[in-house]
């Protein structure tokens, strides 16, 4: 029997300054944005980066003097200090970023641990998945006719998981049942409806890309146990 593998994933990777921040200054036709505007995108930055941002760097990146970075920082940092915010903006390494604060941090941590750990799929389950989601109401002979493989097992977990469901019976001999996928489908893989659900081929690759890291990840902690760094005599 196919499972999909519920153990939770590694964190998505950080989002560099760099990719967020605008790499050119705005051009002389552009309106000059108001401070507020400037704000906004800044608590925007602060909030998606990993990393600390540097007065310098947000400077330079958004076109505005330092002093302006500055007074902006403050202004932010002095709302978010409010007692109605869970999040402040600290400065951390020469550089400010979001953190949660200090005095919520067991009511947080309290809560992550009742979090179902984000689902993890197969490379059978995820293109079970996307078979059903692009063919839906789709038969289990017509989901193995297209994977070209048996699937039985895979559709049984599909069902424990709740990310497909009966869709009734085909009208035709024999009458087999239909499948389809669900709301929590929809809510596992982020998407409005099933307008923005991506290529077959991409489907399929993301779960190719994930086994690759897996191997590749796994590959390189044998390797660190075969071979221990030396150490001084």
């Amino acid at each position: 029997m196919e499972e999909i593998d519920s153990t939770i994933p590694e964190t998505l990777p950080a989002v560099s300054a760099e990719d967020l921040l605008p790499a050119s200054e705005p051009t002389p036709e552009s309106s000059p944005r108001t401070d507020s505007q400037l704000r906004a995108i800044l608590e925007a930055i602060v909030y998606v980066t990993e990393e600390p941002l540097t007065k310098a760097q947000i400077s330079t990146a958004l076109g505005v003097p330092p002093e302006v970075v500055a007074t902006l920082l403050a202004e932010l940092t002095a709302e978010y200090e409010k007692p109605e915010h869970g999040v402040a903006i600290r400065e951390i390494a020469g550089g400010y970023k979001m953190a949660t604060k200090a005095e919520h941090h067991e009511a947080v941590r309290a809560f992550v641990k009742k979090l179902t750990p984000p689902l993890k799929l197969s490379l059978p389950a995820l293109e079970t998945l996307a078979v059903i989601a692009y063919k839906q109401p789709v038969t289990t002979p017509e989901i193995m006719d297209i994977r070209g493989v048996q699937g039985a097992g895979v559709l049984k977990t599909l069902l424990d998981r709740k990310l497909i469901a009966e869709a009734g019976r085909k009208d035709v001999v024999g009458r087999p049942l239909t499948y389809k996928t669900t709301k929590e489908f929809l809510v596992q893989f982020g998407l409005k409806d099933l307008k923005e659900l991506p290529t077959l081929k991409e489907f399929e690759e993301l779960g190719r890309l994930e086994l690759v890291e897996e191997s590749q990840a796994q590959t390189a902690l044998e390797f660190a146990a075969e071979d221990p760094p030396a150490t001084d005599a």
